[in-house]
């Protein structure tokens, strides 16, 4: 009898055992937290464009999250150079990050690289397609929609005649800005000349100064950045130039650059062509955060979605009325963009 007994309060025990053991791993489950990090091409997360916009996403994402920056959150890794870009996407795997952003389309080959070896960790590239790759989500914007609202704010505003386009490495995507641009300056008015400018560097704040100090003692009145960090140089110039009594103005790229344009007097930024990258960053992660990760796809955003758009912060009561106008007419497909 007592052996039966015995028996009997084992098997109950044993039971117990594993129910709890059961329940503890559904806990452990329910509880795992996603993981996301990006990795910043040359500019920083303080460079008040690109990488910014980015990081602003995913610390957005995070923090809505609970999560905190660092290991099992949100993190970043800053890039110097190009030599950089590998090394650090490395750094994130090896710290278990669940998806990988890489910032820009100099992160293309490197994020390619690291997804081929590391196929259960998400990758999404930004402003670049990556072939060929099922854990690579590839985010592209229609940056010449919103350039052209920004060649549209730029001809409604200049009262010389000529405007300014300072790029910072002359390739595919910049050139988007450039074409974009071009279109919606002639759309309001063709006689207007656009000078085009390239720094060959989004980290040259001295080399976009230079340029735009030539473009506005060129009577350029209204220069359109596409730079990065270099665009810096584009405000100095702008700030100068009107301290010296000169009424000229900016055109911000990316994020709401007015605060970029003040100085003590006034303000240079007349609107901001922005591309939201934090808004893709922010998606993205909680797509994946619920096992919906777009991998294998392109994911575009444009002005339909308010992916890209532009932002008032300068412009007359006339021209942004115009602007508007034309934007509705871009939504509607009444007018198509071309991105070269």
């Amino acid at each position: 009898m007592k052996k039966k007994i015995a028996a009997v309060l084992v098997a109950t025990l044993m039971v117990g055992t594993i129910l709890v053991g059961c329940g503890s791993n559904s806990t452990a489950s329910k509880g795992t937290k996603h993981s996301a990090a990006l990795v910043t091409d040359g500019g920083g997360i303080d460079d008040k464009s690109f990488n910014q916009s980015a990081w602003e996403g995913l610390e957005k994402w995070g923090k809505s999250q609970g999560l905190k920056k660092g290991i099992n959150g949100y993190n970043y890794t800053q890039s110097s150079d190009d030599a950089d870009f590998l090394p650090n996407i490395n750094k994130l795997i090896k710290a278990k990050y669940a998806t990988i952003f890489g910032i820009g389309y100099k992160l293309d080959n490197a994020i390619s690289s690291a997804a081929k070896e590391n196929p259960k960790t998400n990758f999404a590239i930004i402003d670049s397609v990556v072939k060929g790759r099922k854990n690579v989500a590839s985010v592209t914007f229609k940056t010449e929609q919103s350039s052209f609202l920004a060649g549209v704010a730029a001809a409604e505003t200049t009262k010389t005649g000529r405007v300014g386009f300072v790029g910072g490495i002359q390739s595919d995507i910049i050139k988007t800005f450039e074409a974009g641009f071009k279109q919606g300056v002639k759309a309001v008015n063709p006689k207007i000349k656009v000078d085009v400018k390239y720094a060959g560097s989004f980290t040259k704040a001295d080399v976009g100064q230079s340029l735009a100090t030539a473009m506005y003692n060129n009577n350029e009145d209204v220069v359109f950045h596409a730079a990065g960090g270099t665009g810096a140089g584009v405000f100095t110039a702008a700030k100068n130039a009107a301290k010296n009594g000169k009424k000229v103005w900016v055109v911000g790229v990316d994020q709401d650059q007015k605060e970029d344009g003040a100085y003590k007097g006034g303000n240079v930024t007349l609107a901001s062509a922005v591309k939201k990258v934090g808004t893709a960053v922010e998606d993205l992660s909680k797509q994946a955060a619920k096992d919906k990760f777009p991998g294998g796809k392109t994911v575009t955003y444009d002005l339909k979605d308010n992916g890209v758009g532009i932002v008032n912060d300068n412009m007359s009561a006339s021209a942004w009325k115009t602007v508007q106008q034309y934007e509705k007419k871009i939504e509607n497909g009444e007018i198509t963009v071309s991105p070269k």
